[in-house]
């Protein structure tokens, strides 16, 4: 059984900012995440990145200009209109947006805009001060109260040399959201409640220290997303990442492999589902120092205890949901695997390659193999929010036939 990914179409629209460069890599990730891209550029826009290459990447002459004569012979911006599933408009300037918010229509990509009765996605990128300033915050507010969604911006250093709020989303988390809410609803998950954990604990050390791990924590948080926009309740306890809260989300941020472990137990009762999507730290320092260790000695060494288990606590409730194990491996992935379903008494794993290039910690795209006690499935390589999709509608048939 393997798993294939599904068609969907995007409008993008690039505006004029040095972001700009970042839609070439969006539209190779929506791409390959199985979305039709058609780019909509401004003139300002072309000043930062060259039409031929995101013609080249989306496989779809690039449109710039209301005078095309030949396009809008057969009112070519009401086309582009009627045909997006999603307007995606990424880098969204200070000024485009001021355009948007006022209901300007004097170029292509904001005359779309205005014909377009579909969802309205914007990922801003400015200049802090540009996106603190009461003008832009107003824009903002106005374009969301008449439904515009908008993601981001993040904070970090900026193309001006400033740091601060104003950066755009990466390509990557801006297309796992697109991608998950265009995907087809996950049938049987309407009404369900479900509950995943997701990304790194850390374990302190001292007050500056600790031990972790590489999670990114968008494998967990795909999969909310996902199955949230497919009706079902979804409970997401979060160790300590820097991604937004899915849409419909109930969100605990925790830090610690313990704190983890109180949450998802304190909440597992009347669950449907959980999945244990998170990279729980196997061991913490026996003890935490209450100052910061000095540099003293050429080696230095940590006492150290297990963690609890927590799917595998989970798992041995007598009265529990379904649950969801995750196996991240560098060798004999399904047999590892296979070994910690059967040890821990799960319903599922889903175990991944993560020495894989392009699919470990961190990336955009992940695969998996997917095995139960009787079975197997394969999702082949996808961006994480169309894996996200394809694993729910595994979870939901083994649901169905444990009922």
């Amino acid at each position: 059984m393997t798993a294939a990914p599904s068609a969907r179409r995007i409008l993008l629209g690039v505006s004029g900012g040095i972001a700009a460069y970042k839609s070439a890599e969006l539209v190779r990730l929506l791409r390959a995440g199985g979305a039709e891209v058609q780019v909509v550029m401004t003139a300002s826009a072309a000043q930062f990145i060259g039409p031929l290459t995101l013609q080249a990447l989306s496989g779809r002459p690039v449109r710039d200009s209301l005078w095309d004569a030949a396009a809008e012979a057969a009112m070519g911006h009401i086309e582009l209109a009627r045909w997006a599933d999603l307007v995606l408009i990424a880098p969204a300037t200070a000024d485009l947006l001021a355009r948007l918010a006022q209901g300007r229509a004097d170029d292509l990509l904001t005359t779309l805009c205005l014909a377009s009765d579909r969802p309205l996605w914007l990922a801003p990128a400015m200049n802090r001060l540009m996106w603190a300033h009461p003008a832009t915050r107003a824009n903002i507010e106005l374009l969301s109260a008449r439904g515009a969604r908008v993601l981001g911006p993040s904070v970090g250093a900026q193309a001006c040399g400033e740091t601060g709020e104003g950066r755009m989303l990466e390509p990557g988390d801006i297309a796992a959201a697109a991608l998950a809410a265009l995907a087809p609803r996950v049938a049987g998950l309407a009404g369900r409640r479900v509950l995943i954990n997701a990304g790194p604990t850390f374990e302190d050390i001292d007050p500056v220290r600790f031990l972790g791990n590489r999670s990114s924590g968008k494998m967990g948080f795909a999969l909310a997303e996902a199955a949230a926009a497919s009706g079902a309740e979804v409970t997401l306890v979060a160790g300590p990442v820097v991604l937004a809260t899915p849409p419909g989300v109930q969100r605990i941020n925790v830090r610690s492999a313990a704190q983890m472990r109180e949450a998802v137990l304190d909440r597992l009762d009347g669950m449907d589902v959980f999945i244990a999507a998170a990279a729980v730290a196997d061991y913490r320092p026996r003890e935490c120092a209450e100052q910061k260790i000095k540099k003293s000695t050429e080696a230095f060494s940590i006492d150290c205890v297990r963690n609890p288990d927590i799917v595998a606590e989970a798992a041995a409730r007598q009265k529990r949901p379904l649950v969801v194990g995750f196996a991240a491996e560098t060798r004999e992935v399904e047999a590892y695997a296979r070994d910690k379903l059967e040890r821990k008494g799960l319903d599922l794993i889903a175990a991944n390659d993560v020495a894989a290039p392009g699919l470990g910690f961190e990336s955009e795209s992940n695969a998996l193999t997917v095995l139960w006690k009787d079975g197997r499935a394969r999702i082949e390589t996808a961006p994480k929010a169309e894996v996200a999709r394809l694993l729910l509608e595994i979870i939901t048939e083994r649901l169905g036939a444990r009922a």
